[in-house]
């Protein structure tokens, strides 16, 4: 991924600040069954906006980031400057309790050497989650972002997972719109609706009633 990718396609007046990190945040805490105290790496924390929450919610955070312009935003959790895929993880073995990303692992030419790493770093049963566009629902507009670069489906994540020494994986399809997370009924309306909504709408229920992301959760093994 480009060093400057923040700057560019980040930048605060294309994606600007809002509650939404703060409701997945406090959705996927409770949901996964986080405590307060677990130490959590965020790869490609970019703006903070995920990992701010999380340290807000009473976890010890942790970032990294391939960008310089990490560093630029006011943070309460250090960040350490990272190219995942050309550098070990700056952290000894079994430090972590939870390593989360969202919207990084596609960016990856080589996923496998991510993985790995977070393998390591992870403490024993510790929990890798992943948030990435599922292929199948986005596969028309997966490329207007061209820095990506390893598409997933579900059995592709999956697979991952397991073939870097994760246990009791789950993974599963996501709609980022909190309403469905409080009325999962409303599912069946956005499935039903999906296929009439335009690729690049710009009304954000419609976009992620048809835009899904694949969660993915597993377990490093216990000693």
């Amino acid at each position: 991924m480009s060093s400057n990718y923040l700057s560019i396609v980040y930048d605060q007046k294309s994606h600007p600040y809002t509650e939404y990190p703060k409701k997945l945040c406090a959705y996927l805490f409770q949901s996964f069954e986080f405590k307060k105290g677990m130490k959590i790496l965020e790869p490609g924390c970019g703006r903070g906006e995920f990992l701010g929450n999380f340290a807000e919610l009473g976890l010890d955070a942790y970032g990294v980031d391939i960008s310089n312009e990490a560093k630029n935003y006011d943070h309460n959790f250090p960040v350490e400057i990272c190219d995942v895929e050309n550098a070990p993880l700056p952290f000894p073995d079994n430090h972590f309790d939870i390593i989360f990303s969202k919207s990084f692992i596609e960016h990856l030419h080589k996923p496998e050497i991510y993985l790995n790493e977070a393998y390591r770093v992870l403490k024993p049963d510790g929990k890798l989650l992943t948030l990435v566009p599922d292929w199948e629902s986005n596969y028309k507009i997966y490329f207007d972002d061209y820095t990506h670069r390893s598409p997933f489906s579900a059995q592709a994540l999956n697979d991952a997972y397991k073939i870097h020494g994760f246990i009791n994986v789950k993974v599963f399809k996501f709609r980022q719109l909190p309403i469905v997370w409080k009325y999962p009924f409303l599912n069946y309306f956005c499935a039903l609706i999906s296929p009439f909504i335009p690729v690049r709408t710009k009304n954000k229920f419609l976009k992620w009633s048809r835009e899904l992301m694949l969660v993915g959760i597993g377990h490093k093994q216990k000693n």
